[in-house]
């Protein structure tokens, strides 16, 4: 079994924090403290990511969701609240599809369903990044991994929207002012999604991370989390 590195604070109920694509759990650093004063808050790292091993399983953000499943079986985590940020987000959107028993409230931060919810100067880039390091994948590791990567941004996470119809949790969904992610995308997030809630909060794609005055007080108040 794959051994996901993580850190964690504080006690209650547990509240997983799911990080976005090329990351590590320290994004989330200005989130760790204020939500642990009321719940047990993991931060996790996922598959290839930060002191997560890659392992020999597909490099998918389905199988980053069985990832989280098997972490919260060996922790005997039966139920948990998710928050994930971007590629992070699109796991916890998978995870709430197929495991919805699992999930308390959901927290979806710039998120989105597939490559056409990007705007087109942020994609574009991804997408000749991702063709190029393909190409030299053939020679290089480093050129394998970083197509590896990429190929979560071109491919995944393939979600019809029709599917979001399915997800029980409550559900907030987060996005900046200015995000990489299209407006109208992320309202069709929350709206295919019954009783979303949505939130723009002042900010860019890392909203958590550049205004997390704000972006706590948003998610505090829909997870009952008083700072």
């Amino acid at each position: 079994m794959l051994e996901q590195y993580f850190v964690e604070m504080g006690s209650g109920f547990p509240l997983i924090l799911l990080h976005g694509n090329g990351e590590e759990h320290g994004y989330f650093a200005n989130q760790m403290e204020p939500f642990s004063a009321a719940r047990r808050v993991i931060a996790l790292d996922s598959r290839g990511h930060g002191r997560t091993p890659r392992g020999d399983a597909p490099f998918t953000l389905r199988q980053f969701a069985e990832d989280l499943l098997a972490f919260m079986d060996a922790r005997g985590l039966e139920k948990a609240d998710l928050l994930g940020f971007s590629d992070g987000a699109n796991v916890a959107m998978l995870f709430a599809l197929a495991h919805p028993e699992r999930v308390g409230r959901l927290v979806l931060n710039g998120g989105n369903l597939d490559a056409s919810g990007i705007k087109r100067t942020t994609q574009l880039p991804i997408e000749i990044g991702y063709r190029i390091a393909r190409f030299f994948a053939r020679w290089s590791p480093k050129a394998r991994a970083n197509a590896e990567m990429l190929r979560l941004m071109v491919d995944d996470p393939a979600i019809p929207a029709a599917d979001l119809a399915k997800i029980s949790a409550p559900t907030l969904v987060v996005a900046g002012t200015d995000d990489m992610v299209k407006e109208s995308h992320t309202r069709l997030i929350a709206g295919n999604i019954p009783g979303a809630k949505l939130a723009i909060v002042k900010g860019d794609h890392f909203v958590a991370n550049r205004n997390p005055d704000e972006f706590n007080r948003v998610v505090g108040d829909f997870l009952g989390i008083r700072s």
